[in-house]
């Protein structure tokens, strides 16, 4: 294992965190955004996204083959965003019928933000963010008293 795969996990942790506050700050900035997108000639809601976050795992194959080689060494760990996926709640249905999107009947589709749920995510993904700082500062201090040691 290299030296600084300490150093690897955190960065990949901190860029899929920040992803992820990327897309809630889009979220809260769409909460009200009724034409997101057209289909079909009808506009649509703005729909919420979320971040899926996957391990970065080396193969099976590789490890053997690293193991097998003699070399020993592994990949550092950590975090990706596996992909950014739509949520499938469907839109609020608000009855307003001076809006200029509401149908018939008076509704107007919003979007399916709650922004409740989008503030506590917000807070772990803060936390996450704060934590892996202090895991990358706590790496960085590992290896200034490694080389004092060296002295």
């Amino acid at each position: 294992m290299k030296l600084s795969s300490g150093f690897d996990a955190s960065a990949s942790a901190l860029t899929a965190q920040r992803m992820r506050m990327d897309l809630i700050s889009s979220n809260i900035a769409n909460a009200e955004t009724t034409r997101g997108k057209l289909v079909n000639g009808q506009y649509e809601p703005y729909t919420r996204k979320l971040a899926v976050l996957e391990p970065l795992q080396p193969k099976f194959s590789d490890m053997l083959e690293q193991q097998m080689s003699g070399s020993g060494k592994s990949q550092a760990g950590g975090v990706k965003v596996g992909q950014i996926m739509e949520d499938r709640t469907p839109p609020k249905l608000v009855y307003n019928p001076t809006h200029p999107d509401a149908d018939a009947e008076g509704y107007v589709k919003m979007p399916n933000v709650d922004i409740l749920k989008e503030m506590v995510d917000m807070v772990a993904a803060t936390r996450s963010y704060e934590a892996n700082v202090t895991a990358l500062n706590a790496t960085k201090s590992m290896f200034a008293k490694a080389l004092e040691i060296g002295r």
